[in-house]
């Protein structure tokens, strides 16, 4: 028997409902909010986030996976994540000649290569968020108010941790004090963190041993270096949070695992589904456009795990914490015995549906005691039985499935107006 991938999703039916309910929540926030959706292709060129993303990242040394065109003989990967794609689509379409700020938004399946484990998958879903041309901290604030709106309206419990690694001018005499902390304690370090210190010291603060992060504890802070300017961002971004409403704790270890990332950097972090987790992260990346060839254009954008965030609704649920939506049951089944009855339920079925009412009737060629079993394993609200009699008299008996008491003879041709009215 043939199984699904390794780290991949099967998203059943049952379940389908809570993500169509989350995506429904997602697009009519980041609407309010002015951005439009857009799609990019599931597979790009390798180049573009090897550039974009960082060559030394994880990312693209450990995780992407990639393919090669069997006409041109280039190398191409599935989108590990989207920011660097939207870039690549914004460039190409020069999208940057619309009015600014330029608000993106997607939803879709991205794919790294890693070790499957709860709330981390191989094949993950995400909604993220770009948001290019405006320098301001107010639009800083913005795209993390979205964030927030959207996590609060699917009912996420979630704790917000902000923090900038500064800019050009700023970030090297951090690095410089950085390596000499980290170089001091070099043997204790593991293999990756030990490489990291040659390429890109930052991302040591990231690292999820347990070793590495102890000797983090005691590293120098971003926040510590900062520039005026960057200072003034920071202080200005903290001020706009706070008129908004929304509480923030700094927390000077959050850096992001990506390359393009200068000044602002978030996360969202929840504990629903046991140790606390990062459901949403993201920053600013005022490079980025430019490093993939466009103009000098700013951005700013999160990237929201929703394969995550359904692992959470759950555990809520199973504490009874929240109810979750489940899928609609018909407002009518039509329960027939004969043809003449089997072609009326068949009729009528279909002109509910067209008026947008969710009803059923026997397709299986079932006993009529085997339909009712039937209608009322899938919830039908009523029922209309019919047989000869019915049809002869042109009158039929509707039922109401959860209360019993509740009975009353319709006209057959009648059906569909009544049924749309109740």
């Amino acid at each position: 028997m043939f199984q699904k991938p390794k780290g991949t999703l099967d998203i059943l039916p049952e379940e389908i409902v809570l993500w169509q309910n989350m995506e429904e929540i997602i697009r009519k926030s980041a609407a309010c909010a002015g951005f439009s959706e857009i799609r990019i292709p599931t597979f790009e060129l390798s180049g573009v986030y090897k550039r974009g993303v960082g060559a030394t990242t994880d990312i693209v040394k450990k995780e992407m996976f990639t393919l090669f065109d069997k006409g041109d003989n280039v190398e191409m990967c599935l989108r590990p994540e989207g920011t660097a794609g939207v870039v690549r689509s914004v460039v190409e379409n020069g999208l940057f000649n619309e009015a600014l700020p330029l608000k993106l938004y997607y939803i879709g399946p991205f794919f790294r290569y890693e070790k499957p484990q709860a709330g981390r998958s191989r094949e993950f879903y995400q909604f993220g968020t770009e948001l290019f041309g405006a320098h301001s901290p107010s639009a800083d604030a913005s795209v993390i108010a979205l964030a927030s709106d959207v996590l609060s309206k699917i009912g996420i419990d979630s704790e917000l941790n902000i923090n900038s690694i500064g800019c050009k001018e700023c970030r090297p005499n951090y690095r410089k004090a950085l390596c000499d902390y980290f170089e001091s304690r070099k043997d204790e370090l593991c293999d990756s963190c030990r490489e990291r210190l040659k390429t890109n010291p930052l991302r040591i603060l990231d690292c999820k041993s347990k070793i590495c992060k102890s000797i983090a504890e005691n590293a120098p802070k971003t926040i510590d270096f900062l520039c005026e300017d960057c200072k003034t961002h920071f202080e200005e971004l903290k001020k706009n949070l706070e008129l908004m409403n929304i509480k923030y704790t700094v927390n000077p270890k959050i850096v992001r695992g990506l390359d393009y990332y200068v000044r602002t950097v978030f996360e969202f972090v929840s504990d629903d589904i046991g140790a606390q987790s990062t459901v949403c992260g993201g920053g600013r990346y005022d490079g980025l456009v430019s490093e993939l060839g466009g103009p000098d254009l700013c951005g700013i954008g999160f990237g929201m795990g929703l394969t995550r965030l359904i692992l959470v609704l759950k555990a809520k649920e199973s504490k009874g914490l929240i109810t979750l939506p489940k899928a609609k049951s018909p407002v009518l089944y039509i329960a027939s015995m004969g043809k003449k009855a089997e072609e009326f339920a068949l009729k009528t079925t279909e002109e509910l549906r067209r008026r947008g009412i969710f009803a059923e009737c026997d397709l299986c060629e079932r006993s009529l005691k085997a339909q009712m079993k039937y209608a009322d394993k899938i919830g039908a609200k009523y029922v209309l039985v019919l047989g000869d009699n019915e049809l002869d008299a042109g009158v039929a008996e509707l039922k109401n499935m959860a209360d019993k008491e509740d009975r009353r003879e319709i006209k057959l041709e009648e059906t569909a107006d009544i049924i749309e009215r109740i």
